[in-house]
């Protein structure tokens, strides 16, 4: 067997402290934090180490044109629906549902890539969306055993995965131009300002005194692990060894989380979920296998071509 190397390790590190967030995030909301004053707090510090970072690499924070401005707010305000979904998703819901449902991110990216015209998708894609949204149906019903129970929470995991989706979409223009520390930084700070603004309410009146020494560990890995180090690794780990390599590791992201969830949390894993998060799973290998098999029909050809 081939020894895993140096990428694979750090692309293991970054699944693996994405997954885990999730499972700290669930545990400082139910042990005394706010969901907004959390996400606020959790936001704001990240966004300013996210800068210092930027201006020590790069010197500037600066983005020219009127269109990467335009992208920039648009996927600030993606983030900030994002940010929203995300704690109340946890608050009302599962860590253990979130997670699963989160799988369904690369299909609504590719929806919303058609939507706007980057792609074109054919008939074998919407099978494998069928195929995902069919999991995700599988694993709301794990979640209480019928489609109503925990429904708020399992709409806004769905929220979450698409306005991740969006996010991520929105940005990639912006890849090609500036570096992903700079554009994390720059969408970060701008987020900030109207979610810290409509976040204010629960920051004023939130409890800190009551909060248990574990409670403040979580937030400060939410901010150092998932928000800043991650970002290094895994930009790191995209530029040697590319985006579709990568991609598989984080297609095991859910499952991870789904296991931190059953283990710290003790949180029931009901087997429709189980059968649900592989039918996600399944979806997207589907929608992966089908979209490149043309490419590469593509690229073998010209190959000939050029030959």
């Amino acid at each position: 067997m081939r020894r895993p190397s140096g990428v694979d390790l750090i692309l293991s590190a970054t699944i693996v402290i994405w997954a885990f967030n999730i499972t700290v995030t669930k545990y400082v909301l139910t042990h005394g934090f706010q969901p907004l004053a959390y996400g606020a707090i959790r936001y704001g510090l990240a966004a300013l180490l996210a800068a210092a970072t930027a201006v020590v690499l790069e010197g500037s924070l600066r983005i020219g044109g009127r269109r990467n401005l335009g992208l920039v707010g648009l996927a600030s305000v993606f983030l900030l629906v994002n940010q929203f979904s995300f704690v109340y998703a946890l608050k009302l819901g599962s860590a253990t549902t979130v997670a699963l449902i989160l799988g369904m991110t690369p299909i609504f990216a590719a929806i919303i890539a058609s939507l706007i015209g980057l792609e074109r998708l054919g008939g074998r894609f919407w099978v494998a969306t069928a195929v995902g949204c069919a999991g995700v149906a599988l694993v709301a019903l794990g979640s209480g055993g019928d489609l109503s129970s925990d429904l708020g929470g399992d709409l806004l995991a769905i929220a979450l995965a698409i306005s991740w989706a969006a996010y991520s979409v929105t940005i990639a223009p912006l890849m090609r131009r500036y570096s992903p520390y700079r554009i994390s930084a720059v969408v970060l700070l701008v987020m900030c300002v109207p979610f810290v603004a409509a976040s204010s309410p629960q920051i004023a009146s939130q409890d800190y005194a009551s909060l248990g020494w574990l409670v403040w560990v979580g937030l400060a890995f939410a901010i150092v692990g998932p928000l800043f180090l991650t970002n290094l690794l895994w930009f790191t780990a995209i530029h040697r060894v590319g985006p579709s390599r990568a991609t598989l590791f984080a297609n095991v992201q859910p499952f991870v989380a789904a296991v931190f969830a059953f283990l710290i949390l003790s949180e029931s894993l009901h087997w429709l979920q189980v059968a649900g998060g592989l039918t996600i799973l399944g979806g997207i290998v589907l929608e992966r296998r089908w979209r490149r098999a043309p490419a590469e029909a593509a690229g073998t050809e010209g190959a000939k071509i050029a030959a």
